[in-house]
């Protein structure tokens, strides 16, 4: 971490992170209540948070269940080398896919994906058939759903590592 992020990342700053992370439509004023300081001081921090790349966009969150996309499954899968490329051509090309990560260990790829039905499973897993074998988990349950980066200390912070 730079010396300017340290800056903007001081206590206030990780406020002015949560609370633009429960909301991000929060207006100035109301985020310089909720983190003690002015709008124009709360609108500079959070200018300078965008500039040093820390805070990267704001965007709804939209409920998958409600725009009919009520199944989610992780799926994972191992591609051969020569392949990479062309499966993240792919991926990135499906709507279903809303996120995709390159991992370490016997799977290449995990991804989390929504879709209408079972059949809108299977029709997606084909697409990844010719490429690797996929293997899903049906999520039933979500006890830890996305959501934002908190202060820490993380072990990297607290010496050991």
């Amino acid at each position: 971490m730079t010396t300017e992020n340290e800056k903007l990342l001081d206590g206030t700053g990780w406020r002015i992170l949560h609370e633009l992370q429960e909301n991000a439509r929060l207006t100035f004023n109301e985020l310089g209540r909720r983190v003690n300081l002015s709008a124009p001081a709360a609108a500079e921090r959070v200018r300078r948070m965008e500039e040093a790349g820390i805070i990267t966009g704001y965007r709804a969150q939209v409920s998958a269940e409600k725009v009919g996309l009520p199944l989610t499954a992780i799926v994972r899968i191992e591609v051969p080398s020569a392949n990479h490329k062309k499966v993240e051509a792919l991926v990135d090309g499906l709507p279903e896919v809303l996120e995709c990560h390159r991992a370490t260990g016997t799977d290449c790829y995990v991804m989390k994906v929504v879709l209408a039905s079972m059949e809108h499973l299977r029709a997606l897993l084909d697409k990844l058939v010719p490429w690797g074998s996929p293997v899903t988990s049906v999520v039933i349950s979500s006890p830890v759903p996305g959501r934002g980066i908190a202060r820490g200390p993380y072990p990297s912070e607290a010496g050991h590592g």
